[in-house]
């Protein structure tokens, strides 16, 4: 390897990367929801412009800031007092967005970008709404096809899951958009897959998406361990009595044996 090859690597290598997500996020509607995103290794980014974009949205401004102070004017009416950096964190390279009481429209790709760096990293966010059933709404979008592709859902064992119909949308420039909502219910398994695509050309896409267990799963769970706990307790400590007077009992038999010999013996 030539000197200027190796000069090159090494410049590469010290040179920060913008690490985000490896999978989709998931959120309930009204929650608070942070869309991680950081710089490997850690740099200070306080002084420099930072963007939070989404390309579906017009303004496509999410949050933007400049020397850690944010342009507002920017942001995109409908993200208005809900998404915000943590300040304090820009000197150590973390650019995590927090989008407080998401909505359905939220779901979508967003991007984190540093221009002076020229480093981004996409986040995907799919935000459900619960059901009383206690299922959960999720929504996939694709665009960008010709011809029009088909839409499917899978669970974790990559079964079909019944949902609605696809919506397809043709622009002017002929290539479609498609679009679909299911309801993931509790018996279903917390990986999903969304999948676009097109039999005749053999392509396809798909984002997979992990659903977190809730709070009130894991804490009916919970509650479970600890009569289950409880009760063994309670069984080893009466098992425990009952030895302790078996013992007791086999005692006080021998004793009575030993004075009863030596009385008779007397």
């Amino acid at each position: 390897m030539d000197c200027y090859n190796m000069i090159l690597l090494y410049t590469l290598q010290s040179q920060p990367q913008l690490i985000g997500p490896s999978q989709a996020l998931v959120a309930r509607a009204g929650d608070d929801v942070i869309l991680p995103c950081h710089l490997e290794p850690a740099y200070d980014v306080s002084t420099k412009t930072l963007e939070w974009t989404r390309s579906s949205l017009d303004p496509r401004f999410v949050y933007v800031s400049r020397a850690s102070q944010e342009l507002e004017k920017l942001k995109n009416p409908s993200f208005k007092g809900r998404t915000s950096l943590f300040v304090d964190e820009l000197k150590y390279g973390n650019i995590s967005l927090k989008i407080s009481k998401v909505k359905f429209a939220d779901t979508g790709t967003y991007k984190c970008f540093i221009p002076d760096l020229e480093k981004e990293a996409l986040v995907k966010l799919v935000v459900g709404i619960d059901k009383n059933r206690g299922g959960v709404v999720l929504q996939c979008e694709s665009a960008g096809w010709y011809p029009e592709p088909e839409l499917l859902w899978l669970d974790g064992e990559g079964n079909l899951l019944s949902a609605g119909p696809t919506e397809t949308l043709r622009g002017p420039d002929d290539l479609y958009t498609v679009s679909s909502t299911v309801t993931v219910e509790k018996r279903h398994s917390n990986n999903i897959t969304c999948r676009v695509q097109q039999r005749n050309t053999n392509q396809s896409r798909e984002t997979h998406i992990h659903l977190k267990r809730t709070y009130r799963t894991l804490k009916k769970r919970f509650v479970f361990v600890i009569c289950y706990l409880f009760v063994i307790c309670v069984f080893v400590f009466l098992l425990n009595r009952l030895f302790c007077l078996f013992v007791n009992k086999c005692l006080k038999l021998e004793l009575f044996l030993y004075i009863e010999q030596n009385y008779n013996s007397c």
